[in-house]
């Protein structure tokens, strides 16, 4: 699924427009895109260790921002500086660093940390989250969310009218993203949160039925402390996309809702 991104005609629309959609509609859109070949995962680390390579910060910064919402911990972004300050030079490891701080915190606790001992929520080795009244399905993990997520489909997914019961692991959430016709969401079990663009985040339980507008951005997934499932009804018209995935809710601010 593409990525919508918008940085380039935002800052560069005017003056480089050539530029601007290549940034955006290609190297964004399209090859960022192919999750199939390479996650968005790795080429964020992949892109940081080659930033970091050249020195250029004010793109590492951004990019790190990007990795840590496509799932890189900081754990894993300590070890990549560490790494390359072999490789790359000393200085660049601590300019890096001062950077990776600033978008991943001075905790002491990795950004996975958190308490999942609940145990409608418990994720460890040989256990599995809540998915409600459904089977968890598969896994339909990818760059359109921070982390798990299970799928599964209650109608053919080409349908009219699709629906699909869809579990969030704890504090995994999703892109900001529009639907061309709308979105019924009915949480059937966990806790989490859906937010609709110009709006408080709003806490969802078992029960709670949310319906998003027709092209009105909004994000949804579990709280930080408990999976979460929701059946999602989604229409789309013949041949048309029924999501269009935008860029991730800032992780700083979902993190402070719990």
């Amino acid at each position: 699924m593409a990525i919508k991104q918008t940085a380039g005609h935002d800052r560069l629309g005017r003056f480089a427009p050539q530029f601007a959609h290549l940034n955006d509609a290609v190297l964004f859109g399209q090859i960022w895109s192919r999750e199939d070949e390479l996650s968005a995962r790795d080429r964020s680390m992949i892109t940081c260790a080659g930033l970091m390579s050249m020195g250029l910060f004010p793109q590492l910064k951004s990019h790190m921002a990007m990795a840590k919402g496509n799932g890189v911990t900081r754990t894993e972004m300590v070890a990549l500086i560490t790494h390359l300050a072999f490789y790359a030079g000393w200085p660049k490891a601590w300019s890096a660093f001062d950077l990776a701080k600033e978008v991943y915190g001075e905790g002491d606790r990795d950004d996975e940390s958190r308490d999942t001992t609940a145990p409608a929520t418990a994720t460890a080795a040989g256990t599995e989250p809540d998915s409600g009244p459904y089977p968890l399905g598969d896994s339909a993990d990818g760059p359109n969310f921070t982390g798990h997520v299970w799928l599964h489909r209650l109608t053919d997914p080409d349908a009219e009218c699709s629906a699909s019961n869809v579990t969030f692991a704890p504090g995994c959430v999703n892109r900001w993203h529009t639907h061309p016709h709308g979105q019924l969401l009915i949480v059937t079990a966990g806790q989490g949160w859906e937010q609709e663009e110009g709006h408080q985040p709003r806490r969802l339980e078992p029960g709670d039925v949310v319906f998003c507008p027709a092209g009105v951005r909004h994000w949804h997934g579990a709280s930080g402390r408990s999976s979460m499932a929701h059946i999602a009804v989604t229409p789309a018209s013949s041949g048309q996309s029924p999501v269009e995935w935008m860029e991730f809710p800032d992780p700083d601010q979902v993190a402070a809702l719990g």
